[in-house]
């Protein structure tokens, strides 16, 4: 199968991104307005940016007709978010943040989650997450023309992990148990875990020769 993109609506290009591109992470971001109301919200265009500076990327669609979304919107205005990492016990109400809710409806009141302070941004954590990466916003890249999306790349800040999950300077997979996003409604979890140790390259003896 070749396909042009150039030939495709965008609703075949989506599906293909979507359905070859996996298993993705998923930023479970809160933010806030400038009120005070709190935005929580999943997005499965989300990455590790950098190491040194610290940063994360996560990629917002905005709405039909180039409006900015409410994570989006409230980025820009703050300057602060925090992404809450999504795991099998928690992979449900995430789910339900998902709704498209009005934008002074705030999905943490709606849905009774329990919010923890953070600690270096005003905007706070989810309590059902159990790694939160604290973040400034470093910089948004508009995408498109018109405008379709959104990457903003944050630098993180602070992070928590909860204890249970943390061993000898490292995170342990299995125990954190988290959930990726797939195509249409489906996630997954991590499955068979498997080592592939990273080659070193030597010159042959041919070459030496």
């Amino acid at each position: 199968m070749e396909l042009m993109m150039a030939e495709l609506e965008r609703q075949e290009k989506y599906k293909l991104l979507i359905g070859g591109i996996i298993p993705r992470p998923i930023a479970w971001v809160t933010s806030m307005d400038g009120n005070g109301l709190v935005n929580a919200a999943p997005f499965s265009y989300f990455n590790v940016a950098s190491i040194e500076p610290m940063m994360i990327s996560v990629a917002v669609m905005r709405k039909p007709g180039g409006n900015r979304k409410d994570t989006a919107r409230n980025i820009q205005d703050t300057g602060e978010f925090v992404v809450n990492m999504v795991d099998v016990h928690n992979v449900d109400v995430m789910n339900q943040t998902s709704a498209d809710y009005p934008s002074d409806v705030s999905e943490v009141t709606e849905l009774g989650l329990e919010l923890q302070p953070s600690a270096a941004v005003k905007v706070p954590r989810l309590g059902a997450s159990r790694i939160h990466f604290e973040c400034k916003l470093h910089q948004i890249v508009e995408l498109g023309s018109p405008t379709s999306s959104d990457l903003i790349i944050g630098e993180v800040l602070h992070v928590h992990v909860e204890d249970a999950l943390y061993h000898q300077g490292r995170i342990d997979a299995a125990a954190f148990a988290p959930v990726s996003r797939l195509a249409g409604h489906s996630y997954a979890t991590l499955g068979e875990i498997f080592d592939r140790p990273r080659p070193v390259y030597t010159e042959s003896e041919n070459k030496k020769s």
